[in-house]
């Protein structure tokens, strides 16, 4: 794809549903082991603008111990103009978070957000942008007249958001992004080109480098694999393809993000949207730093896309949404460096609908567990922020 002809992200999903049924049986041969004993401690709400939809956070932590949420906030729905990079930030576990300050408002919607601490202590937030409201805004304007129109102040608001600009310089405004803060996110740098996107966004390796497993969205849109920067996230360039599984299309990956495990190793998950193993997690390995990787496989997790964690007790915890009852989040463990995965984990099930998911969890010093997601809640359109406090119990 090019940014000749922008996609929604449900497009991009080759339309693939929300709420999909059926269970995939090509990874029913995984031996697993029991799931941890979790206690969820506290869920509550943490978003703080009542009149606005929030999407597709990420939950990160310092080195100091700050908590780092960022999100796409300001917006009206799941796809509209409005949308805008937000940070939050916690200097107490969770228990309170700062109001929202927006990183990014940009001519088009700006969508799910990442962040991460660097080891050098930069943070590097991302984002993609997209067009996906405009079919939604030219059905608009035919029903004007109809039963069916928009209230006339909504459809004032999406005309002048979409004004702004031309169609070829909205075009042009197609891309993935990062922000880069080296002052504990007191100032930003403008956003520049970090080749892919995921949600959740880079991931540190041992050595320094930052390695960032995305997609390259608006470029080919096919083309899924890890990204480096060697200069703590200010340049990067495209370290390794990961191989499309025989019989899948690249084009129906989307959504990674990566880990390395405590034996060296690199994983990534990817969400995958191919006939086989649909709205499964799929997983890819490296053992030479990320030059060459694993062709795709199951691993049995009806659920995405997966946001991965490696634990002080050197398990990898991986958490995502469950879009189909009990709708909610769900998360597992690995004790054997991401070779086989626990049976499931369950956050929340006291989800409406499929319109909520894409937790991230991280580790605070006491040893619990917080995990942030988004969700759109009973008698409420707009969605929510919300997270979940628990405990591993073995």
């Amino acid at each position: 794809m090019t940014t000749s002809s922008p996609i929604s992200r449900r497009r991009l999903l080759q339309r693939a549903a929300v709420l999909g049924a059926g269970t995939s049986l090509g990874a029913a041969w995984i031996v697993r082991a029991a799931a941890p004993r979790a206690e969820v401690l506290q869920t509550r709400v943490i978003s703080q603008c009542a009149r606005h939809y929030h999407g597709w956070p990420t939950l990160a932590q310092r080195k100091n111990g700050e908590l780092l949420l960022v999100c796409s906030g300001g917006r009206q729905a799941h796809v509209c103009p409005f949308g805008q990079v937000e940070l939050m930030q916690s200097r107490d576990g969770g228990a309170t978070w700062t109001f929202p300050r927006v990183l990014l408002d940009g001519p088009i919607d700006d969508r799910d957000a990442g962040v991460v601490e660097t080891a050098k202590g930069t943070l590097l937030a991302t984002t993609f942008t997209s067009l996906a409201y405009e079919p939604i805004l030219e059905r608009a304007e035919k029903a004007i007249g109809t039963a069916t129109a928009w209230p006339a102040e909504k459809l004032d608001a999406w005309r002048g958001v979409h004004a702004r600009h031309d169609a070829a310089t909205r075009k042009r405004e197609l891309g993935t992004w990062m922000l880069r803060s080296t002052d504990g996110g007191v100032t930003w740098s403008p956003r520049y080109d970090c080749i892919v996107n995921s949600p959740h966004g880079p991931f540190a390796a041992a050595d320094g480098r930052m390695l960032y497993a995305g997609k390259d969205l608006w470029k080919t849109g096919d083309w899924n694999g890890v990204c480096e920067s060697v200069d703590d996230g200010q340049t990067w360039r495209k370290l390794a393809p990961i191989p499309t599984r025989r019989g899948d299309k690249a084009a129906d990956y989307h959504e990674l993000h990566g880990v390395q495990a405590a034996d060296g190793r690199l994983i990534v998950h990817l969400r995958n949207h191919n006939a086989t193993d649909a709205r499964e997690t799929l997983q890819s390995e490296s053992v030479d730093g990320g030059k060459t990787w694993t062709e795709p496989r199951a691993i049995g997790v009806w659920g995405l896309p997966s946001h991965l964690l490696r634990l002080k007790d050197g398990r990898l915890l991986m958490s995502y949404g469950h879009r189909r009852k009990p709708f909610g989040n769900q998360a597992r463990v690995s004790a054997d460096h991401g070779k086989t995965w626990s049976e499931p984990l369950t956050l929340s099930a006291d989800g409406l609908g499929g319109d909520l998911g894409y937790p991230s969890t991280v580790e605070l010093e006491d040893g619990s567990l917080l995990t942030a997601w988004y969700e759109v809640l009973a008698g409420n359109a707009l969605a929510v922020l919300r997270q979940a406090r628990w405990k591993l119990k073995s």
